[in-house]
């Protein structure tokens, strides 16, 4: 076992206003995904103005924040915000799903593209292969403020949470899930995105991606509370990651297949 570092969650307190690193981690990922999503822009589809690309990052961040509150309500937590509908606004409470981010952000890139002409696949491509420094940094979050921990273990890196109940050595799962959905998601896709691709091929791969990522540390990843493990014993991030993988695959294949046909 090793020591948590105990890493105070609030980076700046003066008076009653706060920084936390949480929130922090939420600046560098627009801050960065702008940088990058400029660079992508400029080498694969030059003709979309910074300024164009400006509104989009807006779309997304709306979807984003938009997106993840309501499926964490939806999904999570139904029957306790449908008592306390108040509630619903409490989003320094903390609640947010990265599922419902997804569709907040699917569905702020199919309006946008809508709204400007753009077929949505080359907008979700130029997203897709920047996704995963958000989900690095938001990881990175969770573990600083001590929160979402693993399942008990005896393996020499398990640490002890504190708030866990009961306080036993712990999965540092968050850390499992910057690694595999952070680092090695963004390795792959900027990998496979360093040349053209049919679009479509980055989305599928990012969607089956993090699909498969999150399926595997849910097994380390102790369950809600509330919640438990549903059916089959699979956790409810387990059975929102299942449609992922496949609709990933299955859009990933057919773009690289419409791509290679006759032109």
């Amino acid at each position: 076992m090793i020591a948590f570092p105990q890493i105070d969650p609030i980076l700046v307190q003066v008076g009653p206003l706060a920084v936390r690193w949480y929130g922090v981690m939420y600046s560098l990922t627009f801050l960065g995904g702008w940088f990058l999503l400029l660079r992508r822009a400029r080498r694969f589809q030059p003709h979309l103005h910074p300024d164009l690309l400006g509104d989009l990052l807006v779309w997304i961040i709306l979807g984003v924040i938009l997106g993840g509150r309501l499926g964490y309500i939806l999904f999570y937590q139904p029957a306790f915000y449908l008592e306390h509908p108040g509630n619903i606004f409490h989003i320094w409470e903390g609640g947010m799903s990265f599922h419902g981010g997804l569709l907040g952000v699917v569905t702020a890139i199919v309006g946008f593209s809508w709204r400007r002409g753009i077929p949505p696949l080359v907008i979700g491509d130029l997203v897709a292969p920047i996704s995963p420094l958000g989900l690095l940094l938001g990881r990175i979050g969770n573990f600083i403020n001590g929160e979402l921990w693993g399942r008990a273990s005896d393996v020499p890196w398990a640490m002890v949470f504190p708030g866990a109940v009961p306080p036993v050595p712990r999965h540092p799962s968050q850390l499992y899930e910057a690694f595999l959905e952070g680092i090695l998601l963004f390795a792959l896709l900027w990998w496979v995105g360093r040349k053209a691709r049919p679009p479509g091929v980055l989305l599928g791969l990012f969607l089956s991606g993090y699909g498969l990522a999150r399926y595997a540390v849910e097994y380390f990843r102790e369950p809600d509370a509330h919640l438990g493990l549903l059916n089959l014993g699979l956790s409810m991030g387990q059975w929102l990651s299942l449609p992922m993988i496949f609709a990933g695959l299955i859009l990933a294949v057919w773009a690289w297949r419409k791509g290679e046909g006759p032109r």
